[in-house]
């Protein structure tokens, strides 16, 4: 039964080496010049505003779940969208109450305002009736 996992084993062990070689050859035969230009973080060509350890809004995390989810999704239809005549009505209002059910979070979450980003602004800049 473990020779079966003999050819993955010589492949990661392949990769492994080579990985590491590649980066060392890099190291000792590519110019290594630092400066403080170079060193700095690179965030989309623009100028780093902050700190690196500041904290990221809330609403970043819930898009970043939401497109989990959503990516989650994609991955479970599609495969059921290729063998979609083989599997027979069942899966069909299976995958029907599993797509109403996204639909309904996603709704959810427009209401509750996380992909509006510039939800904090917004709240500045109208008068509160306190």
């Amino acid at each position: 039964m473990i020779e079966a996992y003999i050819p993955i084993l010589v492949l990661l062990a392949l990769a492994l080496v080579l990985a590491v070689v590649l980066n060392l050859l890099s190291r000792f035969v590519g110019p290594y010049r630092p400066n403080a230009p170079k060193l700095r973080p690179y965030e989309s060509g623009m100028d780093p505003v902050g700190e690196a350890k500041d904290r990221y809004s809330v609403s970043f995390y819930i898009v970043a779940m939401e497109f989990i989810v959503f990516d989650l999704e994609v991955i479970f239809i599609y495969p059921w969208a290729v063998r979609y005549q083989e599997l027979g009505i069942e899966t069909f209002w299976a995958m029907m109450i599993f797509i109403v059910v996204l639909f309904l979070g996603l709704v959810y979450t427009l209401k509750k305002g996380t992909l509006d980003w510039n939800a904090d602004e917004n709240k500045l800049a109208t008068p509160s009736n306190t």
